[in-house]
Parts: structure tokens; sequence; C-alpha cells
């Protein structure tokens, strides 16, 4: 069992920065990708970056790319997602996510969860 935990959400200006982490315990030594997902009110969950755990590669939505990196400590088990020039539109739960599989960009691709941390962007 993998157990996933988010922190570091919280209520931002537009254009300003944060960083979120999340915190991998349990059978993590199988994980091959980690990623974040966000979900605003209404909204589907939406994919927004994911690394691999071991190769380091990344792979970023585009509408976040050049303003979201996503990076990992692999000592610490953490993934951490810096997010710079927030918008508005970044309003929502963000979710760390993490899987055994090769996939990166779909939900269906994920096994493991967290339970989010909440983004608010100020106008």
């Amino acid at each position: 069992q993998v157990h996933l935990v988010e922190s570091g959400g919280g209520l931002v200006e537009t254009g300003g920065s944060l960083r979120l982490s999340c915190a991998a315990s349990g059978r993590t030594v199988s994980i091959i990708v980690m990623g974040w997902f966000r979900q605003a009110p209404g909204k589907e969950r939406e994919f927004v970056a994911a690394i691999g755990r071991y190769s380091g590669n990344t792979y970023d939505a585009d509408s976040v790319k050049g303003r979201f990196t996503i990076s990992r400590d692999n000592a610490k088990k953490t993934v951490y997602l810096q997010m710079n020039s927030l918008k508005p539109d970044d309003t929502a739960v963000y979710y760390c996510a993490a899987t055994q599989r090769n996939g990166v960009w779909s939900l269906r691709d994920y096994e493991y969860w967290g339970q989010g941390t909440q983004v608010t962007v100020s106008s």
C-alpha cells in the first residue's frame, strides 16, 4: 500500500508562487511515475505534471508549461510542484498521484492518490 500526503497549498496572489509537496510512504519501491492533477469545482480532474521516479523525465500539461516545474527528492520520497506566475484559473484542489505503470497523462494510469491540497489564486 502506498500513501500520499500533499502539503503546501494556500492562498496566493495572481503572479505569485507556491510550492506543493507530496510525501510518499508505504510500499513505494515499485512506484515508477509520480504526478500532479488538479480539480476545480464543477470541472473534471485534469493532468498537471508528472515525473519519472528514476529517469527524472518530466511531463507538463500545456496549461502550465513554462510556469510549473515538477521535481523529486528520492531520498525523501517526496515530489514537488513549484508553481510560478500563478493565475486565478490555477485555483483548484491539487492531488498527488503515483503509479507502478509507465503511463503518465491519464487519470487511469494512476493507482494511488493523496487527499488533495487547496490552492487559491486571488485576482
